[in-house]
């Protein structure tokens, strides 16, 4: 064919659609962009109903797109909450059996069982760039990798056991000399934002579709952001959780005693002026994560690819900040399992929430429908697109399941929730649907004895098909 026969066929291929305006054809699978926060409680997005809290560009996506108000993680095996949290998303394996290839990732590599090799097998370039904190190197099964995070910086000191009082000046959040997320001298949430979006420069030359794995820090501790974002949120318009404790009474025996990191953040006993600094430097560490990811879709758009990718915004799990006399992640409370949890695309209805309780992970099966895929054997979690789509209403769970290393299980039946703790030998009830602040325990209340004992029995079942080998019959418990 000579070059005069092919000008015309061009045209006549973008008068049928077949490239975007940007001149790359019109790849036949959508882009998919999975955006990850860390340590994000479900209730820290205004549109989502906490109006402290300043999230325009988190707003306009829950706007666009379905939102999912009862999303869980299922715990975590140790401290790190994340790392369990993470390696069900790459796996597609419940909490204990993602446990087990913790260390044997090496082995789910080769035998393209992880979620980035299950989307380079459907033709898409992969990439991956941010936190990571699982045991095997991105660049091993992304195609493309970005700077690889550890789970935190390095230990920052004055970052701890504060503040002491309101004269107690020592930290600042913009202070570079802290290092922190400023190691460096760019904060790493601007790093991810800047990577993803020389990335994307990087997709548009390319045939295939993209699946962006995109991980920031934020808003974990250390909590660190330039000064504008900080002053946005003066001390005095900072509530108080109404779930404030100075301590909480089980600390030593669920794992949350001064011994555990997170725990030491703020000190002993809990005061609301250090609860209140707290969460101020959390929403402002989230305005400014928010801005970033605001940059990486403005770049989606700029690129032409906006309106055929997938975005799907979570977050490993949530932070209690301050409630129940608890700072960290290492509980069963709905502060600390539950992320918010997004989903925006092409033919995602808009505008839409759903109160169904689903897992987190849900997102990995999900995500592999949409590309076009079949959801593989292994994979445990369970695909959200008919639940979207509206073609199917009931969860796939009539139960949720949470753990934390054998210190406490957890059990969510219909509005109530069940926490056991083994080695405080104490059992709490809590409705959801009338106390969501989980504050008035019912399970000393006799005509909820039933409702103790059934729930107790489905959890030990729950265990069982979950693989977990703690034996609950062996503790004593008061009830």
């Amino acid at each position: 064919m000579n070059k005069l026969h092919i000008l015309p066929l061009f045209f006549i291929a973008a008068t049928l659609g077949l490239f975007s305006c940007t001149g790359k054809p019109e790849p036949e699978k959508p882009n998919i962009l999975f955006i990850l926060a860390d340590d994000q409680c479900y209730n820290t997005i205004d549109e989502l109903g906490n109006h402290e809290v300043i999230t325009p560009t988190l707003d306009a996506l829950a706007r666009q797109g379905t939102v999912f108000t009862t999303a869980y993680n299922m715990g975590g095996w140790n401290g790190a909450i994340c790392v369990a949290s993470r390696t069900m998303f790459n796996t597609g394996r419940f909490l204990w059996r993602a446990h087990a290839y913790d260390k044997r990732l090496g082995e789910l590599n080769e035998s393209g069982q992880l979620w980035s090799k299950e989307m380079e097998k459907l033709g898409y370039d992969t990439y991956m760039t941010g936190k990571w904190h699982i045991k095997i190197n991105p660049g091993e099964i992304f195609t493309h990798a970005g700077t690889d995070r550890p789970g935190m910086p390095k230990a920052t000191p004055e970052g701890y056991n504060r503040p002491l009082s309101e004269t107690d000046t020592t930290w600042r959040p913009w202070d570079k000399k802290f290092g922190g997320f400023w190691e460096g001298g760019t904060h790493w949430s601007e790093v991810v934002a800047n990577e993803t979006m020389d990335f994307m420069d990087t997709a548009m030359v390319s045939d295939n579709p993209f699946f962006m794995y995109i991980a920031f820090n934020a808003p974990h501790d250390p909590r660190q952001s330039p000064k504008e974002y900080v002053d946005m949120y003066p001390l005095e318009n900072i509530a108080v959780p109404e779930s404030f404790l100075p301590l909480y009474p089980y600390k030593d025996d669920i794992g949350c005693s001064s011994r555990l990191r997170d725990a030491r953040l703020a000190p002993f006993p809990r005061t609301e002026y250090a609860v209140k600094v707290n969460r101020q430097e959390y929403y402002a560490i989230i305005t400014h994560m928010d801005a970033q990811i605001g940059r990486i879709l403005d770049k989606l758009e700029e690129t032409g690819q906006a309106d055929n990718t997938y975005i799907f915004f979570t977050a490993d799990h949530g932070l209690a900040v301050g409630n129940h006399g608890l700072i960290g992640k290492q509980n069963m409370y709905e502060h600390s399992l539950r992320p918010p949890m997004i989903v925006v695309g092409p033919d995602i209805p808009a505008g839409k929430k759903k109160k169904m309780e689903v897992y987190i992970q849900d997102i990995m099966p999900t995500v592999i429908e949409y590309a076009g895929g079949v959801v593989p054997d292994y994979v445990e979690f369970s695909s959200l697109k008919s639940y979207i789509d509206g073609t199917a209403t009931e969860s796939n769970y009539p139960e949720v399941y949470g753990a934390y290393k054998d210190l406490q299980r957890m059990i969510r039946m219909d509005d109530y929730k069940l926490i056991v703790y083994p080695y405080a030998g104490v059992k709490r009830l809590f409705n959801l649907e009338d106390d969501p602040q989980e504050m008035k325990d019912l399970a000393s209340d006799p005509s909820q004895k039933e409702r103790v004992d059934n729930m107790y029995a489905e959890l030990q079942e729950l265990m069982v098909s979950m693989g977990d080998t703690l034996k609950l019959q062996d503790f004593q418990f008061e009830l």
